[in-house]
């Protein structure tokens, strides 16, 4: 298809998504404010300290935890580290490319990243062994295996239920040397967050975008809140601005839904 056919088309799409928006409907005959079927599977990695596969609507995406022992950052030096890392593979979509990180897949780790980091999900002061000199670090590694849209909270899912069934083993520190024993315990996870995200297509918000909805969109926030349904990170995304009306539309929705996706990630990771 020629770049000013493909235009017509993507043109003419929009449109007539953005009329069907106006009556309340999308494309696939969702709710404005409901998500694709998620279905959440864990312990599908073996030699991972933690893993999850999460598939929403026809995204899915892999998130592997690794457990080790680390120097810490010298402004936290009686804490733990907690890192999360994505690849969008290049069999996952037409337009993935071999080689270093995309800019897509820095963005999708850093708003997955900040987002169970503002959040205090692990508790990163019980992840400390000798003060200054060794902590455990929490590596997440996440695998997009196949992309149509909404990888943001896919990769959240994934990365929250891994973490939520990470197991570790216990450390015993003397004379400030960390000893690993046989013990396997948990990671601490205090909170269980959870992000919507919310595409905004002529004047109205949809959550969980598929790709179609996405090529169409003029603006996307991410919002993530904890178990109390406070916010505890948010990330907008596109050029576009937003008004302070749908910002707390956005807000309210993120906390009303959110709340369904944490009882379905704790009921699955339990």
């Amino acid at each position: 298809m020629s770049m000013k056919k493909n235009y017509v088309v993507e043109t003419i799409r929009k449109a007539q998504m953005v009329q069907l928006l106006a009556e309340g409907k999308r494309m696939d005959e969702r709710a404005l404010d409901q998500l694709r079927p998620l279905t959440i599977e864990t312990g599908v990695i073996q030699k991972a300290n933690g893993s999850a596969r999460v598939t929403l609507g026809n995204t899915q995406v892999i998130a592997g935890v690794k457990i080790a022992t680390g120097i810490p950052f010298p402004d936290t030096p009686d804490k733990g580290i907690l890192m999360v890392n994505a690849e969008i593979l290049p069999m996952s979509s037409p337009y993935a490319e071999p080689g270093p990180p995309s800019e897509e897949a820095i963005e999708l780790a850093r708003v997955v990243d900040r987002g169970i980091r503002e959040s205090e999900m692990v508790d990163l002061g019980k992840l400390g062994l000798v003060p200054g000199k060794t902590v455990i670090a929490v590596f997440v590694d996440c695998n997009i295996m196949n992309v149509d849209g909404n990888l943001f909270d896919a990769t959240s899912y994934a990365v929250v239920s891994a973490l939520r069934t990470a197991k570790m083993k216990k450390y015993v520190v003397k004379d400030d040397k960390a000893e690993a024993t046989e013990e396997m315990v948990p990671v601490p996870v205090e909170r269980t967050p959870v992000s919507v995200t919310l595409a905004r297509i002529g004047d109205r918000l949809v959550v969980d975008p598929n790709t179609e909805e996405e090529a169409s969109m003029d603006m996307r926030i991410t919002i993530t809140t904890d178990d109390d349904g406070n916010i505890c990170a948010s990330q907008k995304g596109e050029a576009s601005t937003i008004s302070p009306a749908q910002v707390l539309e956005a807000a309210d929705t993120s906390i009303r839904v959110g709340k369904q996706i944490r009882a379905q990630i704790m009921e699955s990771t339990k």
